[in-house]
């Protein structure tokens, strides 16, 4: 049974939508502003999200991009009062897959979520990338192996021996990875790898940061730099 998120402020509208897509057999989870849609999304597996724009704490497009950084993958469909052009651009910028203006007929928003779950079944066939490379390392998340490739060899012999990572390094090098390049918040990583942003977390973060520099500087074409106000980003 496919799954979805659904997070709508309005809540006719969104008990509408959630048992209609219920009847249709589509196991649906409701939530009413952005803060709890990231929870439940954090929390759990979706299929398909579908996010109303203008919401209270944090709108559609924040928490578009916030799951987009967990899960570049999951398709998104927007749900708008608004009909403005300028809308509909920046809903596609941050990941859109498909835009649907309210007032909106049940059964088209059924026609259009199912030709999206079609298309993706098609494109990824259900592959998640296990390893990344980062620079002349490639990282086996599933082992929790760090390793250089062969042209990224130095003389020293004791750079041939891959790295093992703890858990929590894996989790903070793969977050890092999916978003190579892209500056990622300290909230956010506090939430995604260790469950909350408390004070002792961020200082357990910061000793884990500092051990990933530790290991990558073998290659001076990758960084781990901090973002001042954001937090980190890996650089290659």
């Amino acid at each position: 049974m496919p799954t979805i998120l659904l997070v709508e402020d309005d809540p006719n509208l969104g008990l509408l939508v959630q048992e209609y897509l219920t009847m249709k057999g589509y196991q649906t989870d409701r939530a009413t502003d952005g803060n709890q849609g990231l929870q439940l999304f954090m929390a759990g597996h979706y299929d398909l999200c579908i996010f109303d724009v203008m919401m209270p704490k944090k709108d559609g497009f924040t928490l578009a991009k916030e799951v987009r950084m967990d899960h570049r993958d999951v398709p998104i469909i927007f749900l708008t009062a608004k009909s403005m052009q300028e809308d509909t651009i920046q809903g596609f910028k941050v990941g859109a897959d498909d835009y649907m203006t309210k007032p909106f007929s049940m059964e088209e928003l059924l026609l259009r979520i199912q030709a999206i779950l079609r298309r993706y079944q098609r494109t990824t066939e259900s592959v998640e990338t296990t390893t990344y490379q980062i620079g002349s390392f490639l990282f086996d998340y599933p082992h929790q192996l760090l390793s250089r490739t062969a042209d990224g060899l130095s003389a020293d012999p004791a750079s041939v021996q891959p790295q093992k990572l703890t858990s929590k390094e894996s989790e903070l090098l793969k977050l890092l990875a999916q978003n190579l390049n892209q500056p990622v918040s300290r909230s956010f990583a506090l939430k995604m790898v260790w469950g909350d942003d408390s004070y002792f977390n961020a200082r357990s973060m910061d000793v884990y940061v500092t051990k990933l520099r530790k290991y990558l500087k073998e290659d001076p074409a990758v960084q781990l730099v901090n973002v001042h106000g954001e937090g980190f980003k890996l650089i290659v």
